[in-house]
């Protein structure tokens, strides 16, 4: 092979014309969808005021939207590589600003609940947004550009910035004579966006769409489903986009159990986790890309170890029982909250590392299906951030301790963690058994040249 052939063969495809408006319009109109899907968890404190609700009423309007923001991350994945992401992030748009708008009028529970159910539907943009960047990326660039569409997660901490000092701001005003101030102005601006963000796509990302599954049958689309590694990699989206959603939610409450903070400082302080949690995902898809998706993978769950580790355990002594019944007590330590904020900063960060790789795997092994593989993905993730929630509430009433919360996590990391580690082990003994051999013989020299598909596994 000549040199020129060679360096055409390395050389960076070409990126495709109209990549970064679909790039930025569908990381903008995420952003803002993350943001209506999550409203609740701060119009929930004045709805619950003014209707009368209970704790478990309010509780059920956020998961139902959480829940139906997951359900149809699968089909709406699917029907993106048929149809284009184009045509499905326009109609989702719409599809939300019209009960988000109606959620202003909401004056009963039933109503209400049937609504946030409605509004769920943002979340479904997710998977769409990646099948749709999946298809217009070459793959030395998918990783930053999902990472990049990815970081709209910091939508969840819009509504907690804008919300508070809006609705203060207009309690007891009228607008244009029928829309109402306070909670019901801020889901009426999220509709407006919504219809001004569902224009733009249709005006500025280009017309003729991508659409790598369009004349595919459903049954294809569904075959790379039955793959064990799908939902292995399903499981590692529970644990850094699922515990994500979930902690959230969370960490206002244990700020308070823990350190009697105000809610105001309370959810200043969770905002540190969420904006790494968002904002270093394009950075984690840069890192997958130029080192491969594995290796970001093991600093993201070693991370998360240590971190939720020592989360689960920010207080506590050594008991030393003596001959003569006596008992002392040694080594006494008290986390404070600068530590504790410190740590779940740093748990946001590999969050952020991670959900960017695990997106990175899935071009890279189902380049012709990311919409299904990446819509089953998000679905359980998503789903992890609906179940999680009530977990930790049964953990910690069952134990006691309101840092039970972080066991948990520890745990699902923990099997996420072995479950990759044993699959790597497996693919060297598969595709380079002589590795193990020449490890555990140590006069054996290591001269042969790795399996290439073995590099490929492990880097990728």
């Amino acid at each position: 092979m000549t040199t020129s052939q060679t360096a055409a063969r390395t050389r960076p495809e070409p990126q495709a014309p109209g990549a970064q408006r679909v790039l930025w319009m569908s990381t903008i109109s995420f952003t803002v969808m993350f943001a209506v899907w999550l409203m609740f968890g701060i119009l929930g404190i004045p709805i619950q005021k003014e209707l009368g609700l209970t704790d478990p009423q309010l509780a059920w309007v956020s998961a139902v939207a959480v829940l139906n923001g997951s359900l149809w991350r699968l089909p709406a994945g699917m029907l993106t590589d048929r149809i284009g992401g184009r045509k499905m992030t326009i109609a989702l748009l719409i599809m939300t600003a019209v009960p988000a708008y109606l959620v202003a009028t909401a004056h009963s529970y039933g109503m209400l609940l049937v609504l946030a159910f409605l509004v769920g539907f943002a979340g479904n943009l997710f998977s769409v947004g990646v099948a749709w960047n999946a298809a217009w990326f070459t793959r030395d660039r998918q990783g930053f550009a999902l990472g990049l569409f990815g970081a709209g997660n910091v939508g969840a901490s819009v509504t907690k910035f804008i919300g508070p000092a809006l609705i203060t701001g207009t309690a007891g005003a009228t607008y244009f004579g029928f829309i109402e101030g306070g909670w019901r102005l801020v889901p009426v601006i999220y509709s407006v966006l919504l219809i001004v963000l569902a224009i733009a796509t249709f005006v500025i990302v280009p017309r003729h769409d991508r659409m790598p599954g369009a004349s595919k049958p459903i049954g294809e689309m569904l075959t790379p489903l039955r793959d064990v590694r799908v939902w292995r990699f399903s499981l590692y989206y529970v644990a850094v986009f699922g515990a994500y959603v979930a902690l959230s939610a969370w960490m206002p409450k244990y700020y308070i159990d823990n350190f009697g903070v105000s809610l105001q400082s309370a959810a200043l302080l969770t905002a540190t986790f969420i904006f790494p949690a968002s904002l270093l995902r394009p950075v984690g898809g840069w890192m997958s890309d130029r080192w491969g998706a594995r290796r970001v993978m093991y600093q993201t769950f070693a991370i998360m170890l240590v971190t939720s580790g020592i989360l689960m355990m920010p207080n506590g002594h050594i008991v030393i029982s003596h001959a003569d019944g006596h008992t002392s007590e040694h080594l006494a330590y008290a986390m404070p909250l600068w530590g504790a904020v410190t740590l779940v900063f740093l748990l946001g960060c590999a969050m952020g590392f991670g959900k960017a790789a695990v997106y990175k795997h899935i071009p890279e092994y189902f380049p012709d299906n990311v919409g299904s593989v990446g819509g089953l993905v998000g679905m359980l993730g998503g789903l992890g951030g609906f179940f999680l929630p009530p977990l930790f509430a049964y953990t910690k009433a069952w134990s006691g301790f309101p840092t039970s919360t972080f066991f948990v996590l520890f745990i699902l990391v923990a099997v996420c963690a072995v479950w990759m580690h044993v699959t790597i082990l497996r693919m060297h003994e598969k595709h380079a058994p002589h590795i193990a051999r020449d490890i555990d013989d140590h006069t054996v020299a290591v001269t042969r040249t790795p399996s290439p598909s073995l590099d490929s596994e492990v880097n990728s």
